[in-house]
C-alpha cells in the first residue's frame, strides 16, 4: 500500500526500534529497523525476509529500484506480515508489522514486502489515477518477480493470476479505472492494465522487450517513489524507453470507460490452461513465447 504523508508524519512520531542493520543489494543501502518486543521469530529471520523480499525485486528490476530505502519492521499480537505501508517522503521508507508468534519459515513464501517494494518503482501519481496504478503494478509484478528470483513456480503464478484476475474485471455500472475505486478494480483491474500491456510490449517487440524496461525508463528518468509526476508523464516516458506506444493508448482507452479485458481469450493465447484446478502449458500457443519471456525476462 502507498501511504500518505501525515501517515509518515505520525509514523515517525512512534517510538524508534532499537535494532538497526542494513543490507546492501542491487545497488541499494536497505536500512532494516526492527522494534524491540517479545516475539517467537527471530531478528535473522526477518532480515532474510526482507534480503529474499529485495533480492525478488532487484532481479525483476536489474537492480533496486531507490538507492536508499529504510524498512521499519513493528512487531504485534496479528498473524504474519501485514499493514505495509510504502512512502517516498522525507526518502524511501517502508513500514510493515509482522505478529509475534509467526511461526519459523512462516516468512519464507510472504509476498507483501515485495509488493511494497515494488512500489519504490513508480512515482506518485495523482490522486485520481493513484490507487490503481499503484496497486495493481505492485499486484502484477510482485509474482513475476517472485518466479524469476525462484521463489515460486510458473504453474502458482499463472494458475493464481486465471483465478484473481477476474477479480479486476468491470461490473455494471464502471466507469473505467480513473472513475471506479472498488477494491477489485484498484488492485485486480490495475494489474490487468500493466499485464495487457507487458503482453503487447513483448508482442510488438519481439519478446525483447517488456514492461520492466518500460519502467526501468522511468526510474533513468528520475522517476521513484520520491517524486511526484502526473500519470501521463510517467506512461509518456515508459513508451518512449520501450519505443512503442503501448502504455499511453491503453491508458486512454480503460481511464473512462469500463474496457473489459477477454481473459480466457489472452489466457489461450499465451498457452495456459487450467484444468480442476491443474496448470498446464502449450507451448504452441500464438503468445507462448511472450509467456515464457514474461516467466524469465529474457526473449
Amino acid at each position: 500500500m502507498r501511504g500518505s504523508r501525515l501517515l509518515l508524519v505520525l509514523a515517525l512520531l512512534a517510538p524508534a526500534a532499537a535494532h538497526a542493520r542494513e543490507l546492501r543489494i542491487g545497488g541499494a543501502a536497505i536500512e532494516v529497523k526492527i522494534a524491540a518486543a517479545e516475539k517467537t521469530i527471530t531478528d535473522a529471520e526477518l532480515m532474510g525476509w526482507v534480503e529474499r523480499a529485495a533480492r525478488a525485486v532487484t532481479t525483476y528490476f536489474g537492480r533496486f529500484p531507490v538507492p536508499k530505502l529504510s524498512v521499519a519492521i513493528g512487531i504485534d499480537d496479528r498473524r504474519g506480515p501485514h499493514g505495509g505501508v510504502t512512502n517516498g517522503w522525507p526518502e524511501p521508507n517502508i513500514r510493515i508489522r509482522v505478529g509475534r508468534a509467526c511461526p519459523p519459515g512462516s516468512l519464507d513464501r510472504d509476498w507483501v514486502l515485495v509488493h511494497e517494494m515494488t512500489h519504490t518503482s513508480l512515482p506518485n501519481v495523482d490522486r485520481d489515477h493513484q490507487a490503481w496504478a499503484e496497486e495493481g503494478l505492485a499486484t502484477y509484478v510482485e509474482p513475476i518477480a517472485r518466479l524469476r528470483a525462484g521463489q515460486l513456480g510458473r504453474e502458482e503464478v499463472w494458475g493464481d493470476m486465471v483465478h484473481d484476475m477476474p477479480q479486476g474485471s468491470p461490473e455494471a455500472g464502471d466507469q473505467g479505472l480513473d472513475r471506479t475505486p472498488t477494491w477489485g478494480r484498484t488492485y485486480w483491474g490495475g494489474a490487468q492494465f500493466w499485464l495487457v500491456a507487458d503482453v503487447e510490449i513483448r508482442r510488438r517487440t519481439q519478446t525483447r522487450l517488456g514492461l520492466e524496461d518500460a519502467l526501468k525508463g522511468i526510474q533513468a528518468a528520475g522517476g521513484d517513489v520520491s517524486v511526484d509526476w502526473p500519470l501521463d508523464r510517467c506512461l509518456a516516458v515508459a513508451d518512449r524507453a520501450v519505443g512503442v506506444q503501448v502504455l499511453a493508448p491503453l491508458y486512454a482507452k480503460m481511464k473512462e470507460a469500463p474496457a473489459p479485458v477477454d481473459l480466457p481469450a489472452l489466457w489461450a493465447q499465451l498457452g495456459i490452461r487450467v484444468t480442476d484446478g491443474r496448470v498446464t502449458f502449450d507451448d504452441a500457443a500464438p503468445l507462448a513465447s511472450v509467456r515464457r519471456a514474461i516467466e524469465t525476462g529474457r526473449p
